[in-house]
Parts: structure tokens; sequence; C-alpha cells
């Protein structure tokens, strides 16, 4: 079945306009033309859209059916045409991501945004969440997907999340001070952890100080000390050590920083993470 655009176009301002010639005159068409052209819409559905004699027409059962059909499909037709009438995203988007945030989905939503948008160079900078909102506020990137601290208002919210002790399974606490491994400064769980264990009066000493995830992960791994994560982020092999004698640290929010989105390469990979990674 081919519901032609034109067509329906004749078929919608014949039935407002309440005749073949006065749906003409609003589409600029003689008479002979609509009567053509409803004719052969006719003929494409198998159905008879109007009941008509030498002085009177009205829409059959069918005919008011089509009218609903007609407008959804010029409707989506007409957004169509504006979508690719549009032109393709290009330039270059300088991205900056939480290091803990390298082993979600993340890399696969990066993959399917290069593929839908050929244009845009991607650039791509790993860091902490800190240095790189620095970086954004310096110019230096356009777009940051990192962490804040509950209370902070700064970016857009993806999900939020709680921190949590974490180490290798089967773990045992043992009294005395935290061995902690652990990001460098401006680490935003390194002073959640620091926090913490200052309110409790708790020692700990720094058995790992790394800047990489996997580094982290290694050394938990190495039986070397405890990492403070966001739980739904943790690295494979390591689990959260609940109901230990360890502080409460609290929660911890994934945001978007960017400026104007609108129609813009930043714009489209905040919709795409928003829509396969916010919670």
């Amino acid at each position: 079945m081919n519901l032609d655009p034109i067509l329906l176009r004749t078929f919608l301002a014949v039935e407002r306009e309440g005749g073949f010639t006065a749906g003409g005159d609003l589409l600029g068409l003689r008479q002979s033309t609509v009567s053509g052209h409803i004719t052969r819409l006719e003929k494409a559905v198998g159905r008879e859209l109007f009941l008509r004699d030498t002085r009177n027409m009205e829409l059959t059962a069918d005919g008011t059916a089509m009218i609903g059909f007609a407008r959804s499909i010029l409707d989506a037709t007409a957004e169509a045409e504006h979508y690719f009438a549009e032109a393709p995203l290009a330039g270059r988007l300088r991205l900056g991501v939480s290091d803990d945030l390298v082993s979600t989905e993340l890399p696969h939503v990066l993959y399917d945004f290069r593929r839908a948008h050929p244009g845009v160079d991607l650039e791509l900078t790993v860091g902490l969440s800190e240095t790189l909102r620095s970086k954004f506020d310096g110019g230096e990137l356009d777009l940051v997907f990192g962490k804040r601290r509950p209370g902070e208002t700064h970016g857009d919210l993806v999900w939020a999340d709680r921190l949590v002790w974490a180490g290798i399974p089967g773990t045992r606490v043992e009294p005395g001070p935290v061995p902690f491994v652990t990001y460098p400064p401006p680490s935003i769980t390194r002073s959640a952890a620091l926090a913490a264990l200052g309110r409790e009066g708790r020692g700990w000493r720094f058995t790992c100080v790394t800047d990489s995830e996997l580094g982290l992960r290694a050394a938990v791994q190495a039986g070397l000390g405890y990492l403070v994560h966001a739980e739904s982020t943790l690295p494979d092999g390591v689990v959260a050590l609940d109901g230990q004698d360890l502080p409460e640290l609290g929660g911890i929010e994934f945001v978007l920083l960017t400026k104007d989105t609108a129609r813009s390469p930043r714009g489209a990979l905040c919709d795409a993470i928003m829509t396969r990674l916010g919670r």
C-alpha cells in the first residue's frame, strides 16, 4: 500500500473544505486534479472514502478512519523531513570522564555515538572529577561526566549512589589503623574517607596511592588495603565490606557538566548518556 503524502494532503483539504473544488482552491489545484488524487488514494487503499453525487459529498466510515491515519502519516513525514534537513553533527568534542566510569557501560555509549555521528571528532580525557571540573571551568573541556558531593549543585544529575569501603571477597577488617588504597588529591572519595575516619577518631595509613582505577584494583586484590568507591561502579573482583568495623561514608552523585546543548555534539552525547546510564 502506497499512501502518497500528496494524496493525503489533498484528501484532508477536501474533507476540511467540504468539496473537491474548495479543496483544490486551498491547495492551488484544479478540480480535475483533486478528483484524480482522491481516485488514486481510494484505489491504493481499496476502499471508497467519499460518497458523492452531483450535489452532495460525505465521508464513508473508511473515510472517517482515514482522517486520523492521514494526519499521523503527514505529521511523521514532516518530522522526518525536519530531522534529515538539519546538517549532520560535526566538530570537535572534548570529553572528560572520571576514571571510575571507564569500566561502566560508557565505552559502549561512546562507540554508538561515534557510529551515529562520524563527523564529530571526539577527544577523551580520563582523570579525577575535580581535576576535570577545573579543566572544564578553564575552557579546556566541553563536557565532563564525573562525580560531585551530595549538596553540590554543579552539573546535571545522572544518578546518585552510596560510597562503600571495598576489598577482596572474604576480607575481615582488623582493629587498628585502616590500610587505605586511594587516589591522590583532589579525589572526592579520598576526602570523604578521611573525613569519615576523622569523625570517628580512627587512624589510617596509605598503602597505595594511584591515579588509575586499574592500580586501585590491583592494590586491593594484592591485599594491600581497602578502597572507598561508589558501590555501583566497583571494579571486578572487589566487593563492598558492609557490616564491618569501618565508618559510614555517605553518598556520591554522578553528573554531567556542560554548557549550551542545543543541536550540538555535546547535547547529543548528553542525551545518549542520560538515556543509557541515567537512573
